[in-house]
């Protein structure tokens, strides 16, 4: 490109052209079988939540699914569930504090700026028309990337510690098994009579 556009070789702007397109569809199937995997997560520990404190859930468990889906709705819904599936999910869910809110409202914050990155990286990729711009447009998606790896990590630390959480807080509402009580024999004498 410094030589000016005659020195562009377009086979290869062609060549990586189509690399970006290809990475963009393995990308779109990952996401694709992440995001189910994760809903179907958000669901469950949402119904386990409902076990463990009821009255501190303000939707019912078909949000943890639906909410993913509305537009607009979706990026203060699903945040919503979690807060409160974190508060069931604790020792104390009626304390005044939730544990790893912090986490939950780092992951939140960049999950959203990560969207907003990619739609408006998307758009400067798609209106790219020489080969500056579509490099420049690269370097943005590939930047995209490094906040969709963040957020990523920051949803498996949160999927962790709600796991363990609601996880730790099942064992502790177990209770040894109790012997079982002693029958009489058939035809024996019953005993207090």
């Amino acid at each position: 490109m410094s030589g000016g556009p005659g020195d562009v070789d377009m086979a290869a702007v062609d060549r990586a052209d189509t690399a970006i397109a290809s990475t963009s569809v393995l990308y779109l199937l990952g996401l694709l079988g992440t995001a189910t995997l994760f809903i179907i997560w958000f669901h469950r520990v949402r119904h386990n939540a409902e076990v463990f404190a009821p009255d501190t859930q303000r939707r019912t468990p078909g949000w943890a699914i639906g909410g993913w889906f509305i537009p607009f709705g979706n990026l203060w819904i699903p945040r919503g569930i979690a807060q409160d599936v974190l508060r069931a999910s604790q020792p104390d869910p009626y304390a005044s504090e939730v544990r790893h809110r912090g986490l939950l409202n780092a992951w939140w914050g960049v999950w959203i700026a990560s969207n907003i990155f990619d739609r408006f990286t998307t758009a400067q990729y798609d209106s790219a028309d020489d080969p500056q711009a579509v490099h420049d447009a690269a370097g943005w998606l590939m930047t995209g990337s490094v906040l969709d790896i963040v957020a990523a990590v920051l949803a498996l630390l949160l999927v962790r510690r709600l796991t363990a959480a609601q996880n730790d807080k099942a064992m502790a509402g177990r209770h040894p098994l109790q012997p079982a009580p002693q029958h009489p024999a058939a035809g024996g004498p019953v005993p207090g009579v």
